[in-house]
């Protein structure tokens, strides 16, 4: 969303007549409650005044941007005003502010509020234009100075070359919604400390944002892909590639970035016969082995979680109450079962299959994986059916690919239409055909193993899945772990997940509890973004530690992983049971015995927020040094 789709001359005052801070809010709020952007005048003011008691708004050189995001707000907008006195607004250096710009966001906004905000915080930094818009004389003007700005940065960031390295990234996690944005963020922080000009993709649970184009490609130094799934390579052909997993987008942006300046990386050879990175730096467990599994399980994510929690909802009528032959049923529970169990579950080995494959073999890869997978659906072969489907099926391609390599040119047309999906699909099948006898077996003696199992072990087992699940946050580890819970359910024990999402919630719910309690042991900024991790924690987010453990693994770490296998094993001896396989908080009442799932959860908890504030040093903030 563009600054100028957001400020009309109906929302600008070039003569402010206001002394005081309280007084430059209200004439704001005025002007866009005039101008008819507010359902609510006095709660739009209620919201700006609360976000003020966080920290002023109130910036450097003069300006203050005021904002607060309601559904007070009718249309999101703009209000700008100017005072040729100053106000004194509490601004960070103490100096009176003249430029003022209030935001006003709808309640359903999203990423448009931060971005606004963020690129008008840019821009005023910005001497020159600072300068500029305080010698306007017009409405006209300000909105005009405005638009050349935008249209001035759009130029520099996708056309225009500069004198500074061009490095380009992609970012993409499993799930799609922290590691991607985290590794996103730390990139391109750097990389502004480093005088580097970077542009970074995001392929996250809502899609690509911030695409790539043939030009910046073209143009860039190299291009790093920290990613734990598959993304579009064919596009980088020819250019010097740097793939890791994405957690080292937020560890190490340094090194990759000084790595691709320098070209320090295998150039990407992509062709109609294969795709392949030349002496690429991955490990063969990460390039054959997990990258094609994550690529799986995040496709199949959305499938596990919105149909477990519709097949959830359908228990609350009762176990058996969505079967017509059963006297507790209830056409709703039908319903809901209908769609989550035969719908969505039924999809979900097939669709975990096909990605795998499509992740180790590109799209050839995709039809006989998810066939293979449908077929071990079919046969019992569950989940672990599911996992061998997909990588038969892709490393048979790959076979297939290599073994016609040979083959004329004028024939070269006849390979994705029908080499590659013919024989694929007959090996795959006939592969599968002897396999899943096997697959079924141990399929259906790890359920008997769970579901047999004594209390001395599933307490052992809990704590064990806990733990996993804090070891490296949304990494290989926790992945393992939250897999062998769905695989669980899929198989109809329900007493693992509940353990896993424990185990998950505890870490960031215990940053959030100390950052709280121990405030002394916490800069200002930790302790704000501490706030975010009770909503991280609840919604079973374990990404949201991962800044708190990266500044100080060999702490937070081990006290995430202690608390979290307690959770996990509290959660196994109070019996609890998980028939969703997400939802934090919000499925907690659809589990066994759930108040004492709480007590698991907060007791893990408050065990790590314990151990952090106990061993934790007090800091020393710079502000506080500098009293007069």
């Amino acid at each position: 969303m563009k600054i100028t789709d957001l400020i009309s001359v109906e929302t600008i005052c070039l003569d402010l007549k206001s002394k005081t801070k309280s007084e430059v809010i209200d004439e704001l709020v005025d002007i866009l409650d005039k101008a008819g952007k507010l359902n609510d005048k006095e709660a739009y003011k209620k919201e700006i005044l609360k976000r003020e008691t966080v920290s002023s708004t109130g910036l450097e050189e003069g300006i203050a941007i005021p904002h607060g995001k309601t559904k007070a707000v009718k249309i999101p907008a703009i209000a700008f005003g100017y005072s040729k006195e100053g106000i004194d607004y509490e601004s960070l250096d103490d100096e009176p502010s003249k430029l003022f710009f209030m935001i006003a966001a709808s309640e359903d906004a999203t990423d448009s509020h931060i971005e606004t905000l963020s690129r008008l915080t840019t821009y005023l930094l910005d001497d020159s234009f600072r300068e500029k818009l305080l010698q306007v004389k017009t409405k006209e003007e300000v909105i005009n100075l405005i638009d050349k700005k935008e249209r001035e940065e759009t130029e520099v960031s996708e056309i225009k070359n500069s004198n500074k390295p061009f490095v380009l990234a992609v970012t993409a996690c499993p799930t799609g919604i922290a590691h991607t944005y985290m590794a996103a963020n730390s990139l391109k922080e750097k990389a502004k400390e480093m005088g580097v000009e970077i542009k970074v993709e995001t392929n996250g649970s809502t899609g690509v944002k911030n695409e790539l184009t043939k030009e910046e490609i073209a143009r860039a130094e190299a291009i790093i892909v920290a990613a734990d799934k598959k993304v579009e390579m064919s596009r980088f052909n020819g250019k010097h590639v740097i793939e890791v997993p994405v957690i080292q987008g937020i560890k190490n942006p340094e090194e990759l970035i000084a790595r691709a300046i320098k070209k320090d990386a295998p150039i990407y050879r992509a062709d109609s016969k294969t795709s392949k990175i030349e002496n690429d730096n991955l490990s063969p467990v990460a390039k054959y082995f997990y990258k094609p599994l994550m690529n799986g399980v995040s496709y199949m994510l959305p499938f596990v979680v919105g149909g477990g929690i519709l097949i959830a909802i359908s228990f609350l009528f009762g176990i058996k109450a969505f079967d017509p032959a059963d006297p507790s049923f209830n056409p709703i529970a039908k319903f809901l079962m209908d769609i989550g169990g035969g719908g969505a579950f039924a999809l979900m080995i097939p669709i975990l299959a096909g990605f795998i494959g499509m992740g180790i073999a590109d799209r050839p890869g995709f039809m006989p994986a998810m066939v293979g997978g449908f077929m071990a659906k079919n046969a019992g072969g569950g989940f672990l059916g599911g996992l061998i489907a997909g990588f038969v099926a892709g490393y048979i391609v790959l076979f297939i690919k290599n073994m016609t390599k040979g083959m004329p040119e004028s024939l070269e047309g006849l390979k994705p239409v029908l080499i590659y999906p013919l024989f694929s699909l007959l090996l795959t099948g006939l592969i599968m055909k002897f396999l899943l006898i096997p697959i079924s077996g141990i399929n259906a003696g790890m359920a008997n193993f769970l579901n047999n199992m004594g209390t001395g072990n599933l307490v052992l087992l809990g704590i064990v899945l806990g733990g996993m699940m804090a070891v490296d946050m949304g990494g290989p580890v926790n992945k393992a772990a939250f897999t062998f819970g769905i695989a669980a359910i899929e198989a109809g024990n329900l007493a693992p997940h509940a353990a896993v999402m424990a185990g998950g919630m505890v870490p960031p719910l215990a940053i959030a509890i100390a950052t709280t309690i121990f405030k002394n042991k916490f800069t200002e900024e930790e302790r704000e973004n501490g706030l975010t991790n009770y909503i991280m924690g609840a919604s079973f987010i374990t990404e949201g530690a991962i800044p708190f453990a990266a500044a100080d693994p060999l702490l937070v770490i081990p006290a995430c992983i202690t608390g979290s296998a307690i959770a996990g094993g509290l959660a196994m001896v109070f019996g609890n049971t998980l028939p969703a396989p997400h939802g934090g908080i919000f499925v907690i009442p659809l589990v066994h015995n759930w108040p004492m799932y709480i007590v698991a959860i907060l007791v893990g908890s408050l065990v790590t927020a314990t151990i952090i504030g106990l061993v934790k040093k007090p800091v020393i903030e710079e502000n506080k040094k500098q009293v007069a």
